[in-house]
């Protein structure tokens, strides 16, 4: 979602600045706590379809994986990511049956981590590079605007509300 707005949860990377990676990751943090404050977060709203519990899980490890991402982005040279599967992920950590307080508690810690290592970037250190095992390059600057939009649009596939709505 790097060219064009995401036409269902209507994030545009586009119009974001780099430097708003950090307060969209706290802001997205947050309502996620909100999320998983509820009774129903166990449910899947229909088969094949994660829980806003399971989401949850993901987006946590997102925070984790992205952070080590970074880190390797700004302490190698062009380092190639580490493959991730995330569906094995989900079924191996068990994400149906983990305590939705304790991922709460995980989530907001990795989102703040993640936040302050967007922070303290600047200057040629947003012009450094990464990869993925598919092809794909990205800068520290590219980076920031793809991985924000993961736990944004996974914030709309629980909650239904588009980026800037309220409520």
């Amino acid at each position: 979602m790097l060219h064009s707005a995401c036409p269902e949860c209507g994030l545009d990377t586009r119009q974001l600045p780099r430097e708003g990676v950090a307060g969209l990751l706290r802001a997205n943090a947050g309502r996620w706590l909100v999320v998983l404050d509820h009774s129903v977060v166990r449910d899947r709203p229909a088969p094949g379809v994660w829980s806003p519990l399971e989401y949850a899980c993901h987006v946590r490890d997102v925070f984790l994986r992205f952070a080590q991402r970074l880190d390797l982005m700004l302490t190698e040279q062009d380092p190639l990511f580490p493959n991730w599967d995330q569906d094995a992920t989900a079924i191996e950590q068990r994400y149906d049956r983990q305590d939705p307080a304790e991922v709460a508690r995980e989530l907001s810690e990795a989102a703040e981590t993640l936040a302050i290592a967007f922070e303290q970037v600047s200057g040629p250190l947003w012009e450094r590079t990464g990869r993925r095992s598919d092809g794909a390059s990205f800068t520290v600057e590219t980076f920031g605007r793809y991985f924000i939009h993961d736990p944004i649009h996974h914030l709309y596939d629980v909650t239904g509300r588009r980026h800037g709505e309220e409520g």
